[in-house]
């Protein structure tokens, strides 16, 4: 039941996320390794490297865009609020569900609103403009792998400049204009990479305190898993990567089940 969200801020940031990426891989690829190691069995190798990343980042990213964060379905009936609490008690379905107003309806435990998906989301940290969707149940997984996969290829890049500009570079055109060219991309790229490795690994980081807390961010704020039973860190990993390898985690694919199905009850009242 993934919707694609037509929020105008989500498609800048989507926008801006492929260009920055594209524009990091022709800089690396055209104005670093092609200029400092052509002919080099390391520039290939560099090429080969450099290129898996972008291409892991972007079908992580494209699953956390298209993948359901954990929509609860509508049922079929929607609360009468007149009677929700009819003979002194609640006919919640389940003794934890609570009631979302705007949907008007029982939504699960740890499931909680979002104003721009117009959604209750199944255990949701927050909506976010970069994958143009919420971070929730379902998606988790593969919105924490474009944030690793960004800040390796952020610092991947800086790496290959300053390495280019350290090395004593024998095959370099002495055109006057290429190497002022090649200054600008260089300069460029690494102010690009150095500020957003360290925007997303600062989110990724604030994603695993989450993991290990058992708490979304909304959760935080609310201040509402704080009697939550604690769990092992391993077992908080598997519920978002799932339970299969954890060599496998670091893909994005399905490893096994990463969440517990709770039927949605079509109640009438």
């Amino acid at each position: 039941m993934a919707i694609f969200r037509k929020d105008p801020c989500g498609f800048f940031c989507i926008l801006m996320t492929y260009g920055a990426v594209l524009y990091a891989d022709y800089v690396v690829v055209r104005w670093i390794i092609l200029q400092t190691m052509q002919g080099s069995l390391w520039g290939s190798v560099h090429v080969f490297l450099f290129n898996t990343i972008i291409l892991l980042l972007f079908l992580s990213h494209a699953r956390a865009v298209f993948s359901d964060p954990g929509i609860v379905p509508l049922p079929t009936h929607r609360i009468e609020f007149s009677d929700s609490h009819s003979d002194g008690g609640s006919i919640a379905p389940r003794e934890d569900w609570t009631i979302c107003t705007r949907c008007e309806m029982y939504r699960p435990p740890r499931a909680h609103h979002c104003r721009i998906c117009k959604h209750c989301i199944r255990k949701m940290d927050h909506h976010c403009p970069w994958i143009n969707n919420c971070v929730g149940e379902r998606n988790q997984k593969y919105f924490i792998q474009f944030l690793l996969y960004v800040g390796l290829l952020s610092m991947y890049a800086v790496c290959l400049v300053a390495w280019s500009w350290y090395t004593d570079c024998q095959g370099c055109a002495k055109d006057k204009r290429i190497h002022e060219t090649r200054v600008l991309h260089s300069i460029l790229v690494s102010m690009e990479s150095f500020l957003f490795g360290l925007f997303v690994i600062t989110i990724a980081c604030d994603q695993f305190v989450g993991i290990f807390s058992d708490e979304t961010m909304v959760e935080q704020v609310k201040k509402q898993g704080s009697f939550r039973p604690r769990k092992p860190k391993l077992a908080l990993l598997a519920e978002v990567f799932g339970r299969g390898h954890p060599v496998m985690w670091v893909f994005p694919c399905e490893t096994g089940q990463r969440y517990t199905v709770e039927p949605i009850l079509n109640y009438d009242v």
